[in-house]
């Protein structure tokens, strides 16, 4: 009962940290991106690419806008691994997608990327292109939000409560701000299952 009592107590002080502002902000450059017909890619690795997955669902079906996420098409990702090398699996796939500036980058990782410690450095790469692009970027990052932090445009960070839960906060609070964003007024345009089931 201990942990079970510490962990969903760290998770309220994170929710009591979180950045508003930043959140606003994603909500208002969501909101543009829409308005300016630009498409959404959403990118993450490990638990983060389950996330992507599921996140580009709610924001095509609940938001309306075009989203996508590369690591849903497993071939291409294996191949460019195999043939190319991790490190550009997502620069090369947004190169094909013709990604433009009015298309926008949400990344959604528990580090953001760091090529110093060679970590996310796939992340990193499709950062740098985003950036010569000039395409927005937004992240829902944990620990000190690495290089996403350094080049988004909004940057929502999961605070660090406690070391030993970093990645388990940030993957879970990552689904928490998306659901939020697609939920928001501004944004939300078709209403969801069960809040319409009377």
């Amino acid at each position: 009962m201990d942990f079970i009592k510490q962990f969903l107590t760290e998770s309220t002080q994170i929710i009591n940290q979180l950045d508003q502002r930043q959140i606003e902000q994603t909500v208002n450059l969501l909101s543009q991106t829409r308005a300016n017909e630009g498409r959404l890619f959403i990118l993450g690795v490990g638990g983060s690419a389950a996330n992507a997955s599921h996140a580009v669902n709610d924001f095509r079906k609940i938001v309306g806008i075009e989203s996508y996420s590369p690591t849903d098409n497993v071939s291409e990702l294996t191949a460019r691994t195999n043939d190319e090398g991790w490190s550009t699996i997502f620069a090369k796939w947004l190169e094909v997608s013709k990604l433009k500036a009015k298309d926008m980058l949400m990344i959604l990782s528990v580090g953001g990327g760091n090529l110093e410690k060679n970590v996310s450095p796939n992340l990193v790469a499709a950062l740098q292109y985003a950036k010569k692009i000039g395409s927005k970027i937004m992240g829902i990052v944990g620990r000190d939000g690495g290089y996403t932090a350094t080049v988004a445009d909004a940057c929502v960070l999961i605070p660090t409560v406690n070391t030993e839960n970093t990645t388990p906060h940030a993957e879970a609070f990552q689904a928490v701000i998306w659901h939020l964003l697609v939920s928001h007024p501004k944004l939300k345009v078709a209403q969801t299952k069960w809040e319409s089931v009377k």
